[in-house]
């Protein structure tokens, strides 16, 4: 599984985390990407907050990782319908202040409880802020919805011989920049999933 760095300091300290680096074999600075790195590869995360702008060099190489049975994980705020087929994504007002609120609720609802993803993770793994919302492709299956019915994270096992996953969390940020309890946890129970969808043969 290759990890794509966007070169930040919060992607770095996410990557070497210890409970996150173990289940990634490579990390690649998104720049440096080129086809011979996904020659054996079977998984490719792009981190969030990577600027579209980098990655968009790139859209044709991931498309094509997909078609050939890759799985592809597409964390939040990297302008994905700049560089993926039929994504459709809203940007929303984020309210950082929300669990303030007196009977607070950000709205998230686990869409899918007996998926295997949610064996280690739970609405509060999710929960901590949005950005984004998503239309969800025909076929594809929304795995965490928001309380309008659009997906904050989605997968898509039928548009390509391989896996897309599509979110608008941005846990590595948060993660790395040390602060937001949630997105460690998410992050904990999320890269172990993928890592084991993989190592299970699960993406295609």
């Amino acid at each position: 599984m290759i990890a794509l760095d966007g070169g930040t300091g919060y992607h770095k300290v996410t990557f070497e985390d210890p409970k996150i680096a173990e289940h990634i074999d490579h990390v690649i600075y998104i720049r440096d990407l080129c086809d011979d790195d996904l020659i054996d590869a079977a998984g490719l995360i792009i981190a969030c907050r990577t600027p579209a702008e980098a990655i968009v060099p790139h859209a044709a190489r991931i498309r094509a990782f997909l078609d050939r049975g890759g799985l592809v994980v597409a964390m939040g705020d990297t302008g994905q319908e700049k560089w993926l087929p039929d994504v459709s994504r809203e940007q929303v007002e984020t309210n950082f202040w929300w669990w303030l609120e007196p009977g607070a609720d950000l709205g998230l609802e686990i869409a899918r409880p007996d998926h295997d993803l949610f064996t280690a993770l739970g609405k509060a793994d999710v929960s901590w802020h949005l950005h984004d919302l998503f239309d969800v492709p025909a076929g594809a299956v929304s795995l965490v919805d928001y309380k309008d019915g659009r997906s904050v994270l989605y997968e898509d096992t039928t548009s390509f011989k391989g896996r897309l996953v599509v979110t608008s969390l941005d846990p590595m940020y948060h993660h790395g920049a040390y602060f937001m309890p949630a997105t460690t946890r998410f992050l904990y129970g999320f890269i172990p999933w993928v890592r084991r969808s993989l190592d299970a043969g699960n993406q295609m």
